[in-house]
């Protein structure tokens, strides 16, 4: 036991010396005004992986280098370490910027998709701002018009339908809350919302069915005097859903909302007679009775 604490404490002493030495050579290199030499140690911090050193040398001599060929390694290194640090604002900022400065740069379209990769990075959970999400779309999208032939478009174009996928999840909760606060007409565009951005999901016909439900319980709360145009919306939305999905699971169900705002509109126009016929006849006797005043 006495022996397993020596040899641990020993090996503890050895990291602890060599982190030392390492500090004590960063700082003796950092200091040392010495460009040519700084520049190849943060290559050579660069290469180990222990970029925020490098990142800190390469802030250090960078400009100084401009004017010369290094200079455009030298910034390939140095927005790398933004990107593995995690940092992806500032990566996406240094990538955009290194195909601005160097145009005929052989890395320029890796740079350029690189870019677009960050904001993917930065696209936050779907009940987030989407800010970024479509940042990441448009500069995706960007880039394989850009570089139609490239070999990163496949990859461009799966995180494109991803990020969609996301931006599709995020207007589906705030369609599904609609519904759910009672804001049925809000719920009602907000599916058909869906339908119109997102022409090709898998959930369409869901959506499409909860646009019919919507619509009807819309209805179903309103005034009197709004019903009858708003069943009909009802009716022609379940049609509409007919049309496109007539094998959906959701159909039988989606008829049953048709066949109820159909016999809501029928109860509406038997009111609406009853009603008329009531005002007929009390617009009679009032008419009665103003003869009979006349007369007398």
């Amino acid at each position: 036991m006495n022996q397993r604490k020596y040899i641990t404490g020993i090996i503890g002493i050895l990291i602890l010396s060599m982190t030392v030495a390492s500090c004590s050579k960063f700082n003796r290199i950092r200091k040392s005004n010495d460009n040519e030499k700084i520049l190849n140690y943060a290559n050579d911090l660069f290469k180990e992986e222990k970029y925020k050193k490098a990142q800190e040398l390469y802030d250090l001599i960078k400009n100084s280098y401009k004017a010369t060929k290094k200079y455009e390694q030298i910034s390939y290194n140095y927005v790398y370490t933004y990107y593995y640090l995690q940092n992806y604002t500032s990566a996406a900022f240094y990538f955009k910027n290194f195909v601005q400065v160097f145009p005929k740069s052989d890395k320029r379209e890796e740079m350029a998709f690189m870019q677009a990769y960050c904001f993917y990075k930065l696209s936050p959970r779907p009940e987030l701002d989407q800010t970024d999400t479509k940042k990441a779309i448009s500069a995706m999208q960007t880039f394989i018009n850009i570089y139609p032939k490239s070999d990163s478009l496949q990859k461009a174009t799966k995180i494109i339908d991803k990020l969609r996928g996301k931006l599709e999840k995020k207007a589906y909760k705030a369609a599904k809350l609609y519904f759910g606060l009672e804001y049925y007409e809000a719920a009602g565009v907000s599916f058909n919302n869906l339908l119109l951005d997102y022409p090709s999901s898998e959930k369409g016909d869901m959506y499409k069915f909860m646009a019919v439900k919507s619509y009807y319980e819309y209805a179903d709360h309103s005034i009197f005097s709004k019903q009858k145009i708003r069943y009909q919306k009802v009716i022609s939305q379940y049609r509409n859903f007919e049309e496109f999905y007539p094998n959906s699971p959701y159909l039988e169900e989606a008829k049953s909302y048709y066949h109820s705002a159909k016999k809501d509109l029928d109860k509406l126009e038997q009111l609406t007679e009853k009603r008329k016929k009531i005002l007929k006849e009390r617009s009679k006797k009032q008419n009665e009775s103003i003869e009979k005043i006349k007369r007398n």
